[in-house]
């Protein structure tokens, strides 16, 4: 079972157990009454009242201030298999742990493969874990592309293959 952090749960709020939720996710569509989380030991956590507008949820079982006090800082996940279930994406989108693995080519070059997406402030950027044959080229072991139109052609996530345009270039100015 592959699994997803989603979630840190906050501090107690109130007096009937519930907690504030720390989503880590896009889809905030995943959070809703008797949806199951799963804790690191593989607990799992359903929930039985959550607020959209403040995030605030309360887990069957956990309905007493003390009770739910023991899940302060505690992630919650998923599998992959529930996120492709719950979760809606839109024409153009992709799941992160579609394209982490992927590998990113150019003019037929494989330049690298993403390693993983970081966000930095509103823009997403693959990680590449450059090729060998470049990196014995005397280029950077990794290196960032922003993910957007001006560098990433296409993605096909069936296939784990990105299509980019002046990525190359960006290699080579570090």
């Amino acid at each position: 079972m592959s699994e997803l952090e989603v979630a840190q749960i906050g501090k107690v709020v109130g007096l009937k157990g519930d907690l504030k939720l720390h989503s880590h996710s896009d889809f905030p569509e995943q959070f809703h009454v008797g949806a199951t989380f799963y804790t690191a030991s593989g607990s799992p956590l359903r929930i039985c009242a959550f607020n959209a507008q403040t995030f605030h949820v309360r887990f069957a079982s956990y309905e007493e201030r003390e009770r739910a006090s023991t899940l302060t800082n505690t992630f919650l996940y998923t599998t992959i298999e529930a996120t492709k279930q719950t979760c809606t994406l839109s024409e153009g989108e992709y799941f992160w742990f579609d394209i982490v693995g992927c590998k990113v080519v150019e003019n037929g070059e494989v330049l690298g493969v993403v390693e993983e997406i970081e966000r930095i402030g509103t823009q997403d950027y693959f990680v590449l874990n450059t090729a060998p044959h470049l990196v014995e080229q005397g280029l950077c072991a990794t290196f960032l592309i922003p993910y957007g139109d001006r560098y990433v052609l296409h993605v096909n996530v069936d296939s784990k293959e990105i299509i980019s345009k002046d990525a190359r270039e960006l290699l080579e100015s570090l």
